[in-house]
């Protein structure tokens, strides 16, 4: 039974009648429609116009014979004058009412059928319209009751009684004539703003949707031009091939990406065979007796076991992203020394200067704190000594804000170019006027964000840069 109601389920979607895909088809039909809602705006009015035009003659001939008919001595006409009046005006009776009293002038015939009675002093646009369609559709000895207002007599009524089929007749002449001028008509204006639409908005969309389909195809294929048109359409053109380039951009620097680790990947079995040479010659400067060298042993120290971890973590870093921080209270001021030291901060040049609260504790992972510190001090003092300034300092300072710790770098070199400033956490722009990667300041905004802060350039002039280090509290 189920394989049987799935089998009618096909049958049924298989019959059914497809959507037409595309643009132009579906603005050809909405064409078709809106061509027909104007051919009936023009027609129905023009109809119900038309008919009760032709009953408005009517009753006008049969009141001026009315009138005729009284001005005999007795209102008395013979059979023959009412008959051939009646044939003047198109009618079958006349009577006449005023002040209650309804007076029959022209005798009626005998008639199959009851008339349908229109009150021209009381008819709604609802029953104009559709009247026309009764009696174009009616029976063939369908008659017409019709009563209005008198105009060249006194009374309150003046009825006559028609036959429908003249009416008919002509009525149909008339729909004919008005529905060929009005298809035409709407033919021509829909067909105008057919060609119109299309020129101005299906042959760009299908443009744009040919760029889209060659840059999803090929991203390094040189698209169209954008054209120069002030629209909507020209302004999705212009942001279509604005985002490609930037989409172009990013490619590329996602494959320079991918060329530098794997650069990194073949010399990082040798560089951890280096490193574990180093600490093996590290050890036996242990046993030195040299004050110099007791005094330095700690920080080289440092530097192998940083190094070798980092270059533990190479591989992963250049497959998918940097690790998890794991987070532990530092003291903020300890690690700001640290990194100064590592970052070739020095009394006798580019100096450190703090204004650190005393015992501030900081939670986040030593090692990528240190990374971030060093890079951030690196970068100064390079700019400080391209520079050849006279005294160099980098002033670090802290403060807890808003559940945040937000730390302050400070330096007096000479600023960040603009044209720099706003790409300057992007893979590859390197703000320095030594030779770099680029890849400093990314790194360590990422690093930042691991730790659900964020790192960015508050200010920077010809006094120097500002950069501000926000971490969880």
């Amino acid at each position: 039974m189920s394989e049987l109601r799935s089998m009618m389920a096909g049958l049924r979607r298989r019959l059914r009648p497809a959507a037409p895909e595309g643009l132009t088809p579906r603005l050809l039909i909405l064409t078709a429609l809106f061509t027909l809602a104007v051919l009936a705006a023009i027609v129905l009015p023009s109809a119900a116009a038309f008919h009760e035009r032709w009953l408005q003659d009517r009753l006008q001939s049969a009141e001026l014979a009315s009138v005729g008919v009284e001005a005999l001595p007795y209102s008395a006409v013979e059979d023959e004058t009412g008959a051939e009046l009646l044939r003047i005006g198109g009618v079958q009776s006349v009577v006449v009412g005023e002040q209650g009293v309804r007076r029959l002038l022209l005798q009626a015939p005998n008639l199959p059928r009851a008339p349908d009675l229109i009150d021209l002093r009381e008819r709604n646009i609802g029953q104009r319209l559709m009247d026309p369609w009764r009696t174009l559709f009616g029976h063939p000895d369908r008659s017409l009751r019709v009563q209005a207002a008198p105009r060249y007599r006194s009374g309150d009524l003046i009825e006559i009684l028609a036959p429908a089929q003249p009416l008919k007749i002509e009525l149909r002449g008339f729909l004919l004539n008005t529905l060929l001028t009005a298809l035409l008509i709407s033919a021509l204006a829909g067909g105008l703003l057919y060609a119109a639409l299309a020129y101005l908005v299906v042959q760009p969309l299908r443009r744009v949707t040919k760029a889209i389909e060659r840059f999803a195809a090929d991203p390094e294929s040189a698209g169209e031009p954008p054209s120069p048109r002030r629209d909507e359409i020209g302004r999705v053109e212009r942001e279509l091939a604005r985002m490609q380039d930037e989409v172009r951009q990013s490619l590329r620097a996602r494959a320079r990406l991918v060329a530098l680790g794997e650069a990194v990947a073949k010399i990082n079995h040798d560089l951890r065979n280096m490193l574990t040479s180093a600490q093996m010659a590290s050890e036996r400067l242990a046993a030195s007796a040299d004050p110099h060298v007791a005094k330095a042993l700690p920080r080289l120290e440092r530097a192998l076991g940083r190094a070798s971890t980092l270059a533990r973590n190479v591989l992963d870093y250049g497959k998918s992203e940097e690790p998890a921080p794991q987070k532990v209270r530092l003291a903020l001021a300890t690690a700001v020394r640290t990194a100064a030291e590592d970052a070739g901060l020095d009394p006798q040049g580019v100096r450190l200067k703090t204004r650190l609260p005393a015992r501030m504790m900081v939670e986040a992972d030593a090692d990528q704190l240190h990374r971030i510190l060093v890079n951030l001090m690196r970068n100064a003092r390079q700019a400080i000594e391209a520079a050849g300034l006279e005294e160099g300092v980098i002033e670090v300072s802290a403060q807890e804000a808003g559940g945040r710790c937000l730390i302050r770098l400070t330096d007096n070199g000479p600023g960040i170019p603009p044209r720099l400033a706003e790409r300057l956490f992007e893979p590859f722009v390197s703000g320095k006027a030594s030779d770099g990667t680029g890849l400093g300041l990314t790194i360590s905004r990422e690093l930042a964000a691991l730790h659900g802060g964020d790192l960015r350039l508050v200010e920077t002039s010809e006094r120097g840069a500002v950069f501000e280090l926000a971490l969880p509290a």
